[in-house]
């Protein structure tokens, strides 16, 4: 389908009532901010709009949609783009998969997470940033060849056009979209609508098809202000100048962004680190991100690991969430366990978890972002995969749009790979 901004009612659009047939003669007509002109040569409508110009055939009938737009039945359907297989989500037309689950001949990734990224395909096409992240977690022989895309810049893949938007979910993260013969799908990846000093932010694309994630698809979850939880916790270090406060993150995206946000926040202080988050700061430092001073909270045997002990009290200390039930964090004076996740919402979750002081910090859309994003991509279907995907097919429905739930094995609902 090829949505066009409904003009005001005359014969662009065959007279006076919505029930024309193939526009007639030629109009050009303002409708709020997108100009758009057609012309009819033979059965072939020549569509402008924002600069781009679309040659199709006209077939059917023209017939209203939602959002004041208008659309007409094309040779090529958005859902005809994707396919979902054995490996994922597959692009017939184009030979390549989507994030796919095993090791596949023509990879698109949308990030660097490991349920999205996976060593061993024999071409990986991503952002430059997402590549240095997947270089970095597996080495540079994880894959055949790679080749980096900037966002908004098109390449022609077999007979679909893929461009990449940025998600706003972590460094480098994008979407996905695929075009042809005047149809756009656009898969979603993971995505935040939240402002975040370490990456691009998310940019809606008007689409037809629209695959969105729904990690946090349910009503109940609706994020606080992130600036409120980093309050939180410098509030708690105030109070308990003794303890060091022990947070779990995930070590691509929220590691980074919680530093980035105490910066930002005015904790000048040494932020320290557990081993394992070493690598992917220090290349978000290199790639532009402002971090320092972050040292090491490793401990060293004998009266030198006893200092650094000392040296941490009030302090920051960032590490997995697994190394905080370790006996790594003995080591820590008193700490104070803090979990920085969407799913701290759930109290079960963050008591299961022995967090005491939950911070509501999410690299996720929440139930208010994940529906205001479908309104503003004005699809016509949307398939809802990774998370709650019942919740929102249901909303979706309930207001006439075409949604399905797409369960793709290998994305995890938890934290322990998407990030929270």
């Amino acid at each position: 389908l090829l949505g066009l901004r409904r003009p005001c009612p005359g014969p662009s659009l065959g007279g006076a009532g919505a029930s024309a047939s193939e526009p007639q003669g030629l109009e050009r007509a303002e409708c709020g901010q997108a100009p758009f002109a057609w012309r009819r040569r033979g059965g072939v409508a020549r569509i402008e709009r924002h600069g781009v110009t679309f040659l199709k055939p006209l077939q059917g009938r023209w017939r209203p949609r939602r959002n004041g737009l208008w659309s007409v039945a094309m040779s090529l359907r958005a859902k005809d783009l994707l396919r979902l297989n054995d490996t994922g989500l597959f692009c017939p037309l184009g030979g390549f998969t989507i994030d796919p689950i095993r090791p596949v001949d023509k990879a698109v990734v949308t990030h660097g997470h490991a349920d999205h990224c996976r060593p061993g395909h024999k071409a990986l096409l991503a952002t430059p940033e997402t590549i240095a992240i997947a270089e970095t977690r597996y080495g540079r022989d994880a894959f055949g060849a790679v080749q980096p895309l900037a966002y908004g810049a098109p390449l022609r893949i077999g007979d679909v056009t893929v461009t990449l938007r940025p998600a706003g979910h972590v460094l480098g993260s994008a979407q996905v979209v695929v075009e042809a013969e005047g149809a756009r799908a656009v898969v979603s990846g993971d995505y935040k609508r939240r402002a975040d000093p370490t990456c691009a932010p998310f940019e809606p694309v008007i689409c037809d098809l629209f695959v969105t994630e729904a990690t946090f698809g349910l009503p109940v979850f609706r994020h606080p202000p992130t600036a409120r939880e980093v309050g939180r916790l410098l509030a708690s270090l105030a109070a308990f100048p003794d303890r060091a406060h022990a947070v779990g993150v995930y070590p691509l995206g929220k590691c980074q962004r919680l530093i980035a946000e105490l910066r930002a926040a005015g904790w000048d202080r040494p932020i320290y680190l557990h081993g394992s988050l070493r690598k992917l700061c220090d290349l978000y430092e290199r790639l532009g991100a402002r971090l320092s001073p972050i040292p090491d909270a490793t401990f060293p045997k004998g009266a030198k690991g006893g200092d650094l002990t000392k040296r941490l009290k009030g302090e920051v200390v960032l590490a997995p969430g697994s190394a905080l039930a370790d006996k790594w964090a003995r080591r820590l004076p008193d700490p104070l366990v803090c979990g920085a996740s969407g799913w701290m919402t759930v109290r079960q979750r963050a008591k299961q978890r022995g967090v005491e002081l939950p911070l509501v910090i999410s690299d996720h859309a929440d139930w208010d972002e994940l529906t205001r994003t479908i309104e503003e991509t004005e699809a016509e279907t949307v398939w809802v995969t990774h998370g709650a995907e019942e919740g929102l097919v249901h909303w979706c429905r309930a207001r006439g749009i075409e949604a399905e739930p797409l369960s793709i094995a290998g994305r995890g609902d938890d934290d322990a790979e998407a990030g929270g």
